[in-house]
């Protein structure tokens, strides 16, 4: 945001006296400015939607949706739960919301298998592979992918550690023990934890290799990486839209499977004698 308000206060006094009021309302209203289009900024502020798309070019963009798509980026990370149900009245079909929060779940994952960087996919999956320990951190909302990365790779390795946390403090005491050689898996997304964030800045001090799963080059978690897999992630309403994180990580447990076959396999032998002896799943009858 500062690098639009700095580029805005610069150019202000070229302006056009419509282009003025245009920057008036992003300053002052950045969070819906950042969700509207071009024709809904215009008559809002009172000016045409040319005249948006000229204040956009004029700030160096290539049109109103890359000035858009920055202003989202920045601010999906400051928004409060009331300001996103505020915001979200806007995105969200009233009439249809199955419909309307399922298509941008769907353009979430396009955007996400077009933009993620297949090389540093395959970075990730090596150093897991090589690592000596592996922990996973995902606090609040994230703690479901934190989770279910964690259900999986328990089955897949022999040295992980979920970290259950409610208080820093706990979680420094959980990754006390990394170091050189273990992998450090940190998942965080708008509005991103501190918990995870300073952890994850204490393993990379003690040499451990820390992962980011986030959303953007942006994010505090990348900025301490040394590695990290984008995926697209949104806001349907106060809800957090997680589906493209889940879609990266179901792809990163795969991958790694796959890369430990025989050893999955004489895992999961053992496994079904256990379920099946211990009832853990249905079965079919086959006498009804």
């Amino acid at each position: 945001m500062d690098k639009i308000i700095k580029s805005i206060e610069m150019k202000y006094d070229q302006f056009s006296k419509g282009q003025k009021l245009i920057a008036k309302y992003i300053k002052e209203q950045s969070d819906k400015a950042a969700y509207m289009t071009a024709a809904k900024l215009g008559s809002i502020v009172g000016v045409s939607e040319s005249t948006v798309v000229r204040f956009a070019i004029e700030l160096g963009y290539d049109g109103y949706p890359k000035l858009q798509k920055e202003l989202r980026e920045v601010i999906k990370s400051r928004l409060t739960a009331v300001q996103r149900m505020e915001v979200s009245e806007n995105r969200i079909d009233q009439e249809d919301v199955l419909k309307s929060v399922l298509h941008s779940d769907m353009l979430k994952i396009k955007n996400t298998l077009e933009e993620i960087d297949k090389s540093e996919f395959d970075k990730v999956v090596n150093k897991l592979l090589e690592a000596k320990r592996i922990y996973i951190l995902g606090v609040r909302s994230s703690a479901p992918l934190a989770g279910f990365l964690g259900f999986y790779f328990n089955l897949i390795f022999d040295n992980v550690r979920l970290v259950h946390t409610t208080s820093v403090s706990e979680m420094f005491e959980q990754v006390m023990r990394a170091k050189e050689g273990d992998a450090v898996i940190g998942i965080s997304f708008p509005r991103y934890s501190k918990r995870t964030a300073k952890a994850m800045e204490y393993v990379k001090s003690k040499n451990a290799t820390v992962i980011a799963i986030t959303d953007s080059m942006d994010s505090p978690l990348a900025k301490i990486s040394h590695h990290a897999l984008f995926a697209r992630s949104d806001m349907a309403s106060f809800v957090d839209s997680l589906v493209a994180p889940l879609s990266v990580i179901n792809a990163l447990i795969v991958s790694v499977g796959m890369r430990k076959k025989e050893q999955i396999l004489s895992t999961f032998e053992t496994l079904e004698t256990i379920w099946d002896e211990y009832q853990v799943y249905e079965k079919e009858n086959n006498d009804e």
